[in-house]
């Protein structure tokens, strides 16, 4: 273990220390740490606990990840599961920087909303919605923000089968 901490770069070190106080709080309700060179990431594995985690990352004095970078959806159809993927930034105090992923049931899931939290989650998570159906519990507007309300099916899920045509207009494919 000592080995492959040495071999780590400074960030992904910084990044390692935010996550060992998450996982000193948090415990089981997070995954391993994954010391990824580009992003290092952890995943939440109790997905009911994501507020908590949320509040608690921006929160604590050691942590402060005030700024909510991305959040990206993604589609695990081997798993039959959606999730996203954050990526935070402390800016000011400190240079930290890491990835949180979430994943739900492909088919009556959700994951629980944190525009409470980061406010520019609100229009991330819509899209989310929009792109792959997922739902965010507690979400104060999840509607569509990219295709028309009416639109059939989730543009970015693996199996999506794009419409022949909409309201008599050809879709270009």
């Amino acid at each position: 273990m000592e080995e492959a901490a040495s071999q780590m770069s400074q960030a992904v070190k910084e990044s390692k220390a935010a996550y060992d106080i998450v996982r000193e709080r948090f415990g089981n309700a997070v995954s391993e740490f994954d010391a990824n060179p580009t992003m290092p990431f952890f995943e939440v594995l109790d997905a009911s606990r994501w507020v908590d985690i949320a509040l608690y990352m921006r929160d604590n004095s050691l942590l402060q990840f005030n700024y909510l970078a991305c959040l990206s959806g993604v589609d695990y159809p081997e798993e039959q599961k959606l999730g996203i993927v954050c990526n935070f930034e402390c800016i000011g105090k400190y240079t930290h920087r890491i990835a949180v992923k979430v994943k739900c049931q492909r088919d009556g899931g959700s994951i629980p909303s944190v525009s409470c939290v980061w406010h520019t989650a609100n229009w991330h998570e819509r899209e989310a919605y929009d792109m792959y159906g997922m739902v965010f519990e507690g979400h104060p507007e999840l509607r569509r923000i990219l295709c028309p309300e009416d639109w059939t099916g989730f543009p970015l899920r693996k199996d999506y089968q794009v419409q022949e045509t909409y309201h008599g207009i050809k879709v270009p494919y």
